[in-house]
């Protein structure tokens, strides 16, 4: 499903916006936590907050900052054209449009885009990745070096997660209905370094993070089911976590000592489950051509797995076996809705060793938590907001902010607040704290999917039709 996303403004402190950017760029490198070296707005209707404003096509990517560039994808619908753009960070400026043929464009959710993915920078080349091509990259003047084909996917939410930089690699994660992989490729020339198939996954949306924490420095990727820590330089599983919702879209977020995730998917809650009963129940009611398989009309108005046969029907014959019936009924038995808190420096299944609690309230299903100043928070549909006590996953306080309905856009903390932005573009803005309060709110007047990017005293917010950058001059 598409996929991830939030939002801010920022007042510019004594440094120059001209600053190089402070190693590679890629989403959510900084997991949300924007830092409190800047002095961050409790509101965003004052003009002269406000450095530029851009329109550009439609897509929900967030932008990537990396020195003086911003760059993002964008899908022209009409046009049926996939893009990369880039902009001067300092004025808005239209720098340059790199168009990509492609022979296919991959099917979506119907709130996701063709353009959804972060590109990544690492002040040389520009790296980015749509799920009808593959992965394209460009020097910092939009001139392209390489190429590496590699969709469009079994996947009729199309493909969202992002490419990460770590180390020498570059890594991207792909888990979708079939042929699930994680992959690490030479940034300089596009060959693939390795790659680790991601076996027994299915379909999720979560883009890996670095964890550096005091024992081991690892990628980790949260998938169906399952959270698994990969040895960077090898792409050798090291230690997993079970008990996730069927389909994840977040992406967790660190400290040192913790490793915090939280999903959310139809049919995961303890009180309220999805399941399909043994396969020979299954044929003895519903096969009626007694074919040993059951077809998507041989199904009863409103069953779960018609709702969900695309996916289920793994080698899309139009017909569901034994084993296609067994492993979703699998997923669908374990899927687990829950917020956990994860040790560091296991190896193999750590589920009952380095776990340290669950919580089941609150979840988010496609904005990523942020966890700060020691409390884990978490945006569900609705508006709901949800501290937790990040030592001890205890709830400190849980309330309705303004911006109601739908959430993509990923939490942001920074200088003593919380940022939040529903789809509808309603920007809500918190005081932080165990008994947090709503200091303000704005309207953008625009959809908003994309999660903003906090960067050496600016704040740029990509909605569905511009890209704004807010700060002090």
């Amino acid at each position: 499903m598409a996929r991830s996303f939030v939002v801010f403004t920022l007042l510019c402190s004594m440094v120059s916006p001209m600053l190089a950017a402070d190693g590679p760029s890629f989403f959510r490198r900084n997991q949300g936590a924007a830092g409190d070296d800047f002095a961050l707005p409790e509101q965003f209707a004052a003009k002269e907050q406000l450095v530029w404003r851009q329109e550009v096509s439609g897509g929900i990517s967030t932008p990537c900052v990396h020195g003086e560039l911003v760059v993002l994808t964008t899908w022209d619908k009409a046009r049926k054209q996939l893009a990369t753009v880039a902009l001067d960070r300092s004025s808005g400026k239209l720098l340059w449009t790199m168009v990509l043929k492609t022979k296919r464009i991959e099917k979506t959710h119907s709130t996701g885009s063709p353009a959804v993915s972060t590109p990544a920078c690492d002040g040389k080349r520009i790296y980015v990745f749509f799920g009808s091509f593959g992965l394209v990259t460009y020097d910092l003047d939009g001139k392209e070096l390489w190429r590496k084909p590699m969709g469009p996917f079994q996947d009729e939410f199309g493909a969202s997660s992002s490419p990460v930089l770590v180390d020498d690699l570059l890594v991207l994660s792909e888990d979708h209905d079939v042929n699930c992989f994680l992959i690490a490729i030479n940034p300089a020339n596009g060959k693939t370094v390795w790659k680790t198939p991601r076996q027994g996954q299915t379909r999720s949306y979560s883009t890996p993070i670095v964890w550096k924490s005091d024992q081991e420095r690892v990628l980790v990727v949260a998938g169906a089911l399952k959270m698994t820590a990969y040895e960077i330089k090898t792409g050798k599983p090291l230690w997993w976590v079970r008990g996730l919702s069927r389909i994840v879209d977040t992406t967790p977020v660190t400290t040192p000592s913790r490793l915090y995730i939280a999903s959310w998917t139809p049919g995961g809650d303890l009180s309220e489950r999805i399941s399909m009963e043994p396969f020979s129940e299954a044929l003895a009611k519903l096969d009626k051509d007694k074919n040993k398989k059951i077809a998507k009309t041989e199904l009863p108005e409103g069953s779960p797995v018609g709702a969900r046969f695309f996916r289920i029907d793994l080698d899309q014959d139009k017909e569901l076996d034994a084993a296609e019936w067994k492993h979703h009924a699998n997923v669908f038995k374990n899927a687990q809705n829950v917020a956990m808190s994860v040790r560091p420096g296991g190896r193999g299944d750590v589920t009952e060793t380095h776990v340290d609690w669950l919580s089941r309230e609150g979840l988010p299903v496609v904005p990523s938590p942020a966890v700060y100043r020691g409390l884990l928070y978490m945006i569900k549909n609705g508006g709901i907001l949800t501290s937790l006590d990040a030592r001890t996953g205890k709830r400190t306080r849980r309330g309705r902010i303004p911006g109601r309905g739908s959430y993509y856009a990923s939490l942001v903390a920074g200088d003593g607040k919380i940022y939040a932005c529903n789809e509808a573009g309603v920007m809500s803005i918190i005081k932080a704290g165990k008994t947090w309060s709503v200091i303000g709110k704005h309207d953008f007047g625009e959809k908003i999917l994309a999660t903003p990017v906090v960067t050496n005293g600016r704040m740029f917010i990509r909605t569905e039709s511009a890209v704004y950058c807010f700060g002090r001059n």
